[in-house]
């Protein structure tokens, strides 16, 4: 896999006031890489960098490719110029951005191809600063989405777990996503602009746990993909304090018990009375969309035939466990996660939620 630590050399990334981006992705990168090159020894650990230096997009890109990677993650720092009491962290896919906020933050970004030789040749007239470049991201079929969106999901879970602010996985366009051919994603890991964020992201702590918690994402997806694969599994967590570890759930717990006589149903869009979330990585930050599968009359295990190899969420309406795959803000990208899925569950459906309930 590969690891991208954005920024580096002449490009600072977002500034703050006690630190710049390029310093804290290049350390959290490296972290990250340790964790995985000690946790999961069958992994081969690449850095686009591992030093204060400047790399183009294009050439993070081509390290990964020329690598034949099976991962991509590019780490990043978020930062608005008048929003100091935004905080929170966002993992990207690849596509069209539907909100300013998302085409925001792609333009941001991809401005580093300006400090770049002949950028222009390079990436076709590409102008990271006008919207109308954007608009080739939603001609792009990524073969890679869906598992790009689970990695996304399992980062913001991860960050979540952490105590971090969960602002959900988001769709953008970004250009060292669309010149990868593996599933990749970006991560903000938090706001520079926000003075407790940017301390706790300068701190050696805040570093760590960042990292951490982006390693145990990386392990969980690993664990998913190897199962589906039908290949053996590494379970090693990263080295932490066991009082960081969260509780698991009643609901939780029970997932593993004895299954005999349990009846699912693969679902068809239907109405029913919503309960609450006892199973689900749904975003803090409003509300996010998801594709259901199927229903049981008891909860399944998470390596039931049933998922077909899909990592899996769900949540309870009155005696029923509604399963359902992906997390995302937004539309365009689960509609494309719900085309691939319908594949395996032919009455799929995609479903808003908010705060772990179901919105009619």
């Amino acid at each position: 896999m590969v690891i991208d630590a954005g920024h580096g050399g002449r490009d600072p990334g977002a500034r703050g006031r006690k630190t710049n981006e390029k310093n804290i992705n290049l350390a959290i990168a490296k972290r990250l890489g340790e964790m995985i090159a000690d946790g999961h020894k069958d992994v081969k650990v690449i850095y686009t960098r591992t030093s204060d230096k400047f790399v183009g997009l294009e050439t993070r890109a081509n390290i990964a490719n020329h690598n034949n990677a099976n991962l991509f993650i590019s780490i990043h720092t978020n930062s608005l110029k008048h929003g100091r009491s935004v905080r929170g962290t966002e993992t990207y896919t690849l596509g069209l951005a539907q909100t300013k906020e998302n085409l925001d933050v792609a333009m941001l970004e991809n401005s580093a191809i300006l400090l770049e030789d002949n950028y222009k040749k390079r990436y076709e007239n590409f102008n990271p600063n006008s919207s109308e470049s954007y608009i080739m991201f939603d001609l792009i079929q990524n073969k890679n989405m869906a598992q790009s969106i689970a990695l996304a999901t399992e980062i913001q879970r991860g960050f979540e777990q952490a105590g971090r602010k969960n602002r959900g996985v988001r769709q953008a366009g970004f250009l060292v996503l669309k010149a990868t051919s593996m599933p990749s994603v970006l991560v903000e890991v938090g706001y520079i602009s926000n003075p407790d964020e940017e301390s706790y992201m300068a701190s050696d702590k805040g570093r760590t746990e960042l990292a951490r918690a982006i390693y145990n994402a990386f392990g969980r997806y690993k664990r998913d993909y190897e199962r589906k694969q039908g290949q053996g599994v590494s379970r090693k967590e990263a080295p932490e304090k066991k009082k960081e570890e969260p509780k698991s759930s009643p609901a939780s717990r029970s997932s593993s018990s004895s299954r005999s006589s349990v009846s699912v149903q693969f679902d068809g869009p239907a109405r029913s009375v919503v309960g609450e979330s006892r199973h689900s990585s749904t975003s803090s930050s409003g509300v996010v969309y998801k594709v259901q599968i199927l229903t049981s009359d008891k909860p399944l295990p998470d390596n039931a035939r049933a998922f077909k190899g899909r990592r899996t969420s769900y949540y309870r309406e009155g005696s029923k466990y509604k399963y359902t795959c992906g997390e995302t803000t937004e539309f365009k990208d689960i509609q494309r996660l719900h085309r691939e899925l319908q594949k395996d569950f032919p009455n799929a459906f995609i479903i808003r939620m908010k705060d772990g309930k179901r919105l009619k």
